[in-house]
């Protein structure tokens, strides 16, 4: 059974920064997920670099995911380049932490910027 790139997304779900109450997808703290075969390579941001949770977090990933069928390696990198920022998360991570959602386009069409 081929890995899909779904299901890792949907356990990433299940994974959070214990300081914050959204899952580390939603938070926009994944950048990218690599499917070698059955090794799966994570890349990853922290909401700040100082974080003290970070091997937790990545130990969490690798655990889950690692858990998948069809995975015999997860390995999870972190990175702050780019630096992560709250424009990052989805608009859902943004609603429950009372963050604005990013406008529609219609909405933001709708808005003047000339001044009379």
């Amino acid at each position: 059974m081929a890995i899909d790139k779904d299901h890792i997304i949907d356990v990433l779900k299940q994974c959070y920064d214990p300081e914050i109450p959204v899952d580390l997808w939603n938070l926009g703290l994944i950048y990218d997920i690599n499917i070698h075969d059955k090794i799966i390579d994570i890349t990853m941001s922290l909401t700040t670099p100082g974080c003290g949770m970070a091997q937790f977090m990545a130990e969490d990933i690798k655990t889950k995911v690692s858990n998948l069928d069809g995975v015999e390696e997860t390995t999870v990198q972190v990175t702050f380049d780019p630096p992560w920022e709250p424009t990052m998360m989805t608009d859902e991570a943004k609603q429950k932490l009372g963050f604005s959602p990013t406008p529609s386009k219609t909405q933001s069409e709708n808005v003047s910027t000339e001044w009379e």
